[in-house]
């Protein structure tokens, strides 16, 4: 059996109305990225396949519920951003408490449509078989939670909701695609906060909440894209020593990637890691001048870990946000258990062909 992808196929299996053709260019340059540079095992090719079917399908879904909704108005997000590995995930998960902020959940991401109201069995359902594709995974990385752990009912990050227009980051990890990488530096953004916003419509017509939180360290440098879409939005940006991020960032996608590839170069990896997000990194730090401090906040990792709560207050403060009494005491209990359960995970930059000093050109 081939490892081959072929997108024409994928798509005439489908047969689905996936909307406008933004679809294709990424979708041609993923596959022979895929085929040309991924080395991917028959269980990797399995895998991607399953996932860019998956990805198709549920944009079918979205893009016909969102054709037939007349509602354009999304409530106000908040992005947390920043480099992966920066405590982007600890700070996501700690606001997440408040019950005024709603985020995608993991089996929102894989099985939306149709809407399935809550305590019922269809939702029951929906979830299981998020949990199932979470068992798969396991089978395939087994490691993979102790970096980065997910369950069904947590919420997650936005690349999986990127992969409805076929421009996500996601890819990248899961498998050896420099020449798409560099496609998602180039390409238009726009269309990905496009689908991002026609998903959370999806989520609104069962449950519209206050405000929207939102994390995805590949948002870094689309603050002109995201606000295309969303112009009422507001940024959190952490930050942490590029040093310690680096060689997390490639020690994650390396894990991922054994589990579908049957080689792994990790000075490749290295160098296409740094490269990325130091062209989002400063392509962030252009699009940030124009935004006022009521847009965007810094949080710094050593403070956030130093004392979470008191940064959790200045970013309210700074957005002139209300912390209820039952918010506050749900994140210092929050807080209490991670002090307990925080492990400290050791990366090498050498290890991926990096030093101190060139990370600190590129990203400090």
């Amino acid at each position: 059996m081939s490892n081959l992808l072929d997108g024409n196929r994928i798509l005439d299996q489908l047969n689905l109305d996936l909307g406008e053709e933004d679809y294709l260019e990424p979708l041609t340059i993923l596959i022979k990225s895929i085929n040309k540079e991924a080395d991917l095992s028959l269980q990797g090719k399995i895998a991607v396949e399953f996932q860019i079917k998956k990805h198709l399908k549920v944009r079918s879904q979205i893009y016909k519920a969102t054709q037939e909704s007349s509602s354009d108005e999304i409530s106000k997000p908040i992005f947390v951003i920043g480099l992966p590995r920066s405590g982007t995930t600890y700070l996501f998960n700690l606001l997440s408490l408040d019950t005024d902020y709603r985020s995608p959940l993991f089996w929102e991401m894989m099985n939306p449509l149709p809407i399935v109201k809550e305590k019922t069995l269809q939702r029951s359902l929906r979830i299981f078989k998020s949990e199932t594709i979470l068992f798969v995974k396991d089978r395939f990385i087994p490691k993979l939670d102790d970096l980065h752990a997910i369950k069904a009912t947590s919420p997650e990050e936005c690349l999986l909701i990127k992969v409805f227009a076929l421009r996500s980051i996601l890819y990248y990890y899961m498998a050896n695609t420099p020449s798409y990488l560099e496609y998602l530096h180039e390409c238009d953004k726009t269309v990905s906060y496009l689908w991002h916003q026609r998903f959370l419509k999806v989520l609104e017509m069962s449950n519209k909440p206050n405000r929207w939180l939102l994390k995805d360290p590949s948002h870094l440098g689309n603050l002109k894209e995201i606000l295309s879409i969303y112009p009422d939005a507001c940024f959190i940006q952490i930050h942490r020593d590029p040093k310690e991020t680096v060689p997390s960032i490639c020690s994650l996608t390396s894990q991922v990637r054994k589990g579908f590839s049957s080689s792994l170069n990790k000075k490749e990896l290295g160098k296409k890691t740094l490269d990325f997000w130091g062209k989002s990194k400063e392509k962030n730090d252009n699009q940030r001048k124009s935004l006022s401090n009521k847009q965007i906040i810094d949080v710094f990792y050593e403070d956030f870990i130093a004392d979470p709560f008191k940064v959790v207050e200045d970013i309210y403060s700074n957005f002139e946000l209300v912390i209820k009494e039952e918010t506050e005491d749900s994140m210092k209990s929050f807080i209490n258990r991670n002090k307990r359960s925080r492990e400290k995970h050791i990366y090498s930059l050498e290890d991926y062909g990096l030093d101190q000093k060139e990370v600190h050109n590129r990203l400090q």
